[in-house]
């Protein structure tokens, strides 16, 4: 049986559609066996454009060979390279927001690039890629997993005493939109049963706070000179890695931020006391100085109370009971706050949260 020759450019041609369209495809489509392909291209990576040249003096020196090799493999790095580079500009700003989002640049782009090379240049464990990717839940289950930590805390922070009803007005007041039947299901979930329950009734435990204290301010927003009153408020801020909460001390006089802290607990020592502290650095405090706030926990207690009596001559106001409009300023504030923050149309994580609204402050 007479051997088929094929000519130097059918080879380079070949070897060219079998990368496109894999060798057994280009095979069928030249009317050739695939192991030509293969073996054309074993040749093609070994000795380069010198491939096909036939034998005899027309084949390269054995110097020739091994500057050939050393080009080719100069050649494949480069592009490898430059492979990397492009991968880095792609995904680099995903990468910055935290792990999270580079898994989900990598399952966008992993038919591009594939998965090896986008774990290798990004120093990401393939994996802990692909476990991620197993456990990845839903937007409505991230949101229930949320509402039962904000109810596990809650409950928690008020010593087991709190039900369904308190539990679910305190998680409205910082934003969320819940019933007490939603929370009454969660709680049987994550089994918190209040203490109260069975033991006493409600009507007759004592509701008397003495560091509550009465709504002197009134509403009355609009003062003509500085320190003459402020009023602090706090909110919680949605991260990439987990909820913060800003408190902030504002002087209605220019309506002003004095006084600001970003933490990750709603202690007392976590957002009234170091707002405080910063607000009486930047501003100086006179007599007759009125203090409002809600009747949070973070201001109505023992060891805030103790500070402001310290200074004697301030006076203390609150919103009245269920009243969210007696400190509508501050709530004014976090509203615009949040917009800015979502004109951003990126997710960020605590660390870049904390920068950004640091530089809304220092602007305001």
């Amino acid at each position: 049986m007479e051997c088929k020759i094929y000519d130097r450019n059918f080879k380079f041609k070949a070897i060219q559609l079998g990368s496109e369209l894999g060798v057994r495809k280009a095979s069928r489509e030249l009317g050739i066996a695939s192991s030509h392909i293969s073996r054309w291209r074993r040749e093609f990576l070994k000795y380069g454009e010198s491939s096909f040249c036939g034998t005899g003096k027309s084949r390269l020196t054995p110097e020739e060979k091994l500057f050939s090799e050393k080009q080719r493999k100069l050649k494949r790095e480069l592009k490898e390279s430059l492979l990397k580079i492009e991968i880095f500009k792609s995904g680099h700003k995903y990468v910055s927001q935290g792990r999270s989002m580079t898994y989900h640049f990598i399952e966008n782009n992993v038919e591009k690039y594939t998965l090896k090379k986008i774990c290798k240049v990004f120093g990401v464990s393939r994996n802990a890629y692909i476990r991620w990717k197993s456990q990845v839940i839903s937007p409505t289950e991230s949101r229930t997993n949320l509402l039962k930590k904000e109810i596990t805390s809650i409950f928690f922070e008020y010593k087991k005493i709190y039900g369904s009803r308190r539990i679910a007005a305190e998680l409205r007041s910082r934003g969320f939109t819940i019933s007490a039947r939603q929370v009454c299901s969660h709680m049987r979930e994550l089994g918190l049963v209040s203490k109260l329950r069975g033991t006493y009734k409600v009507k007759n435990v004592s509701r008397y706070n003495p560091y509550i204290f009465p709504n002197i301010l009134d509403q009355q927003f609009t003062v003509e000179e500085p320190s003459k009153t402020w009023v602090s408020g706090i909110s919680r801020i949605q991260t990439m890695d987990g909820l913060l909460f800003l408190t902030i001390i504002m002087d209605l006089f220019d309506r002003k931020i004095i006084g600001w802290s970003l933490s990750n607990g709603l202690t007392v020592r976590e957002t009234a006391m170091p707002s405080w502290t910063m607000a009486v650095k930047n501003r100086k405090t006179k007599e007759g100085l009125l203090f409002h706030s809600d009747r949070s926990a973070q201001y109505a207690n023992k060891i805030f109370t103790r500070k402001l009596n310290s200074y004697k001559f301030i006076r203390r106001s609150m919103n009245r009971k269920g009243n969210h409009s007696d400190n509508s300023v501050c709530e004014s504030y976090f509203t615009s706050l949040k917009s800015k923050l979502a004109d951003l149309n990126v997710y960020l994580t605590k660390e870049q949260m904390v920068e950004k609204i640091s530089e809304c402050l220092k602007e305001n």
